[in-house]
């Protein structure tokens, strides 16, 4: 008795094609289900998308207007930025309309506002009259913002919600985009303060991509009771924001960026 495998080249060719012309269909079915192809959906979800677009356009606005010598547009720009972002994602909650494409999207738009921006309007302000050290210094910047999200996006789900894993991106940008306000709203100009920037834009974007923990605020309560002079509090520090906003948000932003490194320091020495 000969094997089956040397049946089949012993078939002649015409044998072997009236027999691959009589194969049942669902046999053909059967292989063909096999092997399972997904098939992308073919459209997306609109209102998430609207903000991250709107967060995009901050962004881009904020490169242009750092061309064109309106560092005080370029930083408020980012800022509105930052606030497009956060309501993007919860927007997507809040309507169960997440996806993988916005998710992608939002990294891709958070590279243009937090990563590129912050960089080119720094470099623009106040790096360029140092040459190579200035848009070395950017680019570290930059190249941080990048790594940052990138591995973000690979922890999603793996670290502790409390907290992220180096300085986010959208404060690491407040914190550059806060000092180019503040400062031009004194009327410094960024040429003076070329070597405080050259330190300040790369050691912001090391923090990005370093171990060093900050608190995400996810687990904040807002919906609980606290007491009545927390409100007024609250009011008092709108108040004040709302007098001297670049002063405001850069020294909210430079501490968030500090408290993470007193955290750890602190930590060393229990």
């Amino acid at each position: 008795m000969k094997k089956p495998l040397e049946k089949v080249f012993e078939m002649s060719v015409e044998e072997t094609e009236k027999r691959s012309l009589h194969d049942s269909p669902d046999e053909m079915e059967s292989s063909e289900d096999s092997v399972e192809l997904k098939q992308p959906h073919k459209g997306v979800y609109l209102l998430p998308n609207l903000f991250t677009t709107a967060a995009l356009f901050s962004g881009f606005y904020s490169i242009i207007a750092g061309m064109n010598g309106n560092f005080t547009h370029a930083a408020v720009a980012i800022f509105i930025s930052m606030v497009f972002d956060g309501l993007d994602g919860r927007v997507a909650r809040m309507t169960r309309t997440q996806s993988a494409f916005g998710a992608q999207y939002d990294s891709l738009a958070d590279m243009v506002s937090f990563g590129l921006a912050p960089a080119l309007v720094a470099f623009t302000w106040a790096l360029a009259p140092l040459g190579k050290v200035g848009w070395i210094a950017a680019f570290i910047y930059a190249v941080g913002a990048a790594l940052r999200l990138a591995r973000f996006n690979t922890m999603i789900g793996l670290e502790d919600k409390r907290y992220f894993t180096g300085l986010p991106s959208p404060a690491a940008a407040a914190i550059v985009a806060g000092v180019i306000w503040a400062a031009n709203d004194s009327g410094i100009a960024g040429a003076s303060l070329a070597e405080i920037m050259a330190l300040l834009v790369p050691i912001v974007g090391l923090l990005m991509v370093s171990n060093v923990k900050y608190r995400s605020f996810k687990d904040l309560d807002v919906k609980g009771r606290v007491p009545f002079v927390v409100l007024l509090i609250a009011v008092l520090a709108f108040v004040i924001a709302a007098l001297e906003p670049a002063i405001v948000l850069m020294g909210l932003f430079c501490l968030y960026g500090l408290w993470g490194l007193m955290g750890r320091v602190s930590a060393k020495f229990r």
